[in-house]
């Protein structure tokens, strides 16, 4: 299950350890993004780059920004339009 932490209309996601187990969240998130309000921001937080969910997000209308926090530490940006 995705845990997922609200802070006003942000959607904080933090799946590091999730991938680092070797667990496959993409679907999880893209299945949350997709049923979350319109207005939401989604911050999620991944240990490497994620070119292809960041290009999920933009194929649902979104504009999917990422960037590397620290060494290991990768952040999306996105914002559920209309």
């Amino acid at each position: 299950m995705l845990d997922v932490k609200h802070e006003g209309n942000k959607a904080i996601i933090d799946v590091r350890a999730k991938i680092l187990a070797g667990e496959h969240p993409r679907g999880e998130i893209l299945d949350y993004v997709q049923t979350a309000q319109e207005g939401t921001i989604f911050e999620i937080h991944l240990p490497k780059r994620a070119e292809p969910l960041v290009n999920a997000l933009n194929s649902l209308g979104m504009n999917a920004t990422i960037d590397e926090v620290e060494l290991g530490h990768f952040r999306i940006l996105a914002v559920k339009l209309k």
